[in-house]
C-alpha cells in the first residue's frame, strides 16, 4: 500500500496546471513527430533536450514521458494508413492495419490502436507501480545465455508467421542480419563490411534501415504501379468500433500488457520483441484465420497494447537500476544526468516527488492521448484521400530529412536509397520486410550475447543452457514443430477417412 500512497502524492504533483500543460505538450509533440516517417521518440526526446534546460526536472520528465507514449501511437498511425512506420516498435501495426485501411476500415484500425495504447499503458503503469522491485530483481538475474535465447525466439517467431513461405522469411532475416554486421566488431574492434569507409565504421542506423525498407521501398513500389491504379479515393470508414470489433479485440487489449511489460523491463530490446510475440499469439488464438494478412483487427489491437505496456516496463529498469533498455530510455538517462540525478535503487528515496510525479503523469498522458486521438481517427484516415503522387513525395521528403538528421552525413542519403531499392526488390519477390528489420535491430545484440555466453563457459556450448533459456528453447521447438505436427495430424485423419471409405 505504500507504493499506492506515494502514487496518490504523485498525482498531486502531476495534476498541477503547469505539469498538466507539459504532459499535453508532450503528447501532442510526440504524436505529431511519431506520424512523420523516420523521426521516432528517441530522436524527438534528444532534439528537445536543449529546450528543457530552463524547466524544472519534474516538468521536463513529464513532457518526455508524453513524447514517448505519443510518438509510439503516432508511429502506428502511418503504419496503418501508409504502411510506413514512424518508428521500429510500430512496424507490426502495418501487417494488419494497412490492409484494413485499404479496405476502407482505416479509422477502425486507428481506434483499435488508440484504445490498445490506452489499455496497455494503464495496465503497464499499474504493474510498474506494483511490481517494479520484483521485475528489477528478475532482470538482474537474467544472463547472456537467456538474452540470446530470447532473441532467437524473436527471430524464429517472426520468420514463422509472416509471409507465405518460411524460406522467404529466413531469406529476409538473413538480409537484415547482414546489414547488422556492417561496422566495427563490438568485441574485437575489427571492421566488417565497411569497404574502407570511415562513415560505415559505426554501422548503419536502424532508423535509416527501417525508413529505407518501409518508406522508400513502399514509395518506389507505388510509383512502379501508379499508372495501373484507378486513382480513386480510398473510402474512409466510421471512426468508432462496432460491437463485433470490440468483442474481437477486448481480449487482445488485455493480453498485450502481459507480453509487453516483462519484455520492456529486461535489457533485450524494448517494444520490438513483444509486439512480434503478441502478433504471433493473436494469430494462433484467432478464430478468424482467413482474415490474417487481409486485415484482422486483433493483429492491430494486441501488438499496440503490448507496445504501450512495454514503455512502462522500460521505466522499471531505468528508474530502479539506471539501466536503459531502449534508445528513448538512454536519452532520458542522459537527461537525468543533465540535472545531476542518478537513477538507481536510491532514486525513489532521494527524489520521490519527481519519480512518483513522473509515474502519475503516465496515467494522465494515457487519458490525454485517448481523448485527443480517438476523435481524430477519421481526420488521420483522410490522409488516404491525398493524391498518391503528392502523398509519397511528402513521405520521401520527410524520410530523407529524418535519415539525414540521424548523422548529418550525405552518405546516409545514399545508404537510404540503396536500402530503399533493397526494400523494393523484396516486395517484388515476395519477401516480408519485418524479419529484415528484426535482423538489423537484434542481430548485433544477439551476436554479442552469444559470444559473451561462450566466453563465460570457455567455449563450451552447454554454457548456453540455463533453466530460463531451456524454457525459451522449448517454446522455439514448439513454434517450429507445431505446423509440422498439425499437418501430420491432418494427413493421418485424411488417411483414416480414406480407409473407412
Amino acid at each position: 500500500m505504500n507504493a499506492f500512497t506515494s502514487l496518490m502524492d504523485g498525482f498531486g504533483t502531476a495534476l498541477t496546471p503547469v505539469n498538466l500543460l507539459w504532459a499535453a505538450v508532450g503528447v501532442l509533440l510526440g504524436t505529431a513527430i511519431g506520424v512523420l516517417p523516420g523521426i521516432g521518440p528517441a530522436m524527438a526526446v534528444a532534439l528537445l533536450l536543449p529546450v528543457t534546460y530552463g524547466l524544472e526536472p519534474t516538468g521536463a520528465f513529464i513532457m518526455f514521458a508524453g513524447i514517448y507514449y505519443g510518438a509510439m501511437f503516432g508511429g502506428s498511425t502511418t503504419s496503418i494508413l501508409l504502411n510506413t512506420p514512424g518508428e521500429s516498435a510500430a512496424v507490426v501495426a502495418a501487417m494488419e492495419g494497412h490492409p484494413m485501411a485499404r479496405a476502407g476500415r482505416g479509422a477502425q484500425a486507428l481506434a483499435a490502436a488508440a484504445i490498445g495504447h490506452f489499455a496497455g499503458g494503464m495496465i503497464g503503469t499499474l504493474l510498474l507501480v506494483a511490481l517494479a522491485p520484483t521485475v528489477a530483481d528478475l532482470a538482474v538475474d537474467i544472463g547472456a545465455p537467456d538474452y540470446f535465447a530470447i532473441m532467437v525466439l524473436a527471430f524464429i517467431a517472426v520468420t514463422s508467421v509472416l509471409g507465405s513461405s518460411r524460406i522467404r522469411g529466413l531469406a529476409s532475416l538473413l538480409i537484415g542480419l547482414t546489414i547488422g554486421l556492417v561496422g566495427l566488431d563490438q568485441m574485437t574492434g575489427q571492421q566488417r563490411l565497411t569497404f574502407g569507409s570511415l562513415q560505415l565504421a559505426d554501422g548503419i542506423d536502424v532508423v535509416i534501415v527501417a525508413v529505407g525498407l518501409f518508406a522508400i521501398g513502399e514509395a518506389l513500389w507505388v510509383a512502379a504501379h501508379l499508372r495501373r491504379s484507378s486513382g480513386q479515393a480510398i473510402p474512409v470508414g466510421r471512426p468508432w468500433l462496432e460491437r463485433k470489433d470490440v468483442r474481437r479485440t477486448w481480449k487482445s487489449w488485455l493480453r498485450g500488457p502481459l507480453i509487453g511489460f516483462p519484455f520492456g523491463a529486461i535489457p533485450a530490446g524494448g517494444a520490438e520483441i513483444p509486439t512480434f510475440l503478441s502478433y504471433v499469439t493473436e494469430k494462433r488464438l484467432s478464430k478468424h484465420k482467413d482474415e490474417w494478412g487481409k486485415g484482422a483487427i486483433e493483429g492491430v489491437a494486441g501488438p499496440e497494447s503490448a507496445a504501450s505496456a512495454s514503455a512502462a516496463g522500460t521505466l522499471v529498469s531505468m528508474l530502479t537500476l539506471g539501466l536503459p533498455t531502449t534508445a528513448v530510455a538512454a536519452v532520458m538517462l542522459a537527461a537525468f544526468q543533465q540535472y545531476g540525478i542518478q537513477p538507481g535503487p536510491l532514486l525513489f528515496e532521494r527524489e520521490p516527488d519527481l519519480v512518483w510525479g513522473l509515474i502519475a503523469s503516465l496515467f494522465v498522458g494515457m487519458v490525454l492521448l485517448l481523448a485527443l486521438n480517438l476523435p481524430l481517427a477519421p481526420v488521420w484516415a483522410k490522409l488516404l484521400r491525398i493524391p498518391r503522387p503528392y502523398l509519397y513525395a511528402g513521405i520521401l521528403f520527410f524520410a530523407a530529412v529524418g535519415a539525414y538528421a540521424v548523422g548529418g552525413e550525405p552518405l546516409d542519403l545514399v545508404i537510404l536509397l540503396v536500402i530503399g531499392l533493397i526494400g523494393f526488390g523484396m516486395r517484388r519477390y515476395g519477401l516480408p520486410i519485418l524479419p529484415a528489420v528484426i535482423g538489423v535491430i537484434l542481430g548485433p545484440n544477439a551476436e554479442q550475447q552469444l559470444r559473451r555466453a561462450l566466453q563465460i563457459s570457455d567455449g563450451d556450448v552447454s554454457g548456453l543452457i540455463t533453466p530460463f533459456s531451456a524454457t525459451v528453447y522449448g517454446l522455439i521447438v514448439l513454434i517450429v514443430a507445431w505446423p509440422l505436427l498439425k499437418k501430420a495430424v491432418v494427413r493421418a485423419r485424411r488417411r483414416a477417412v480414406d480407409v473407412e471409405a
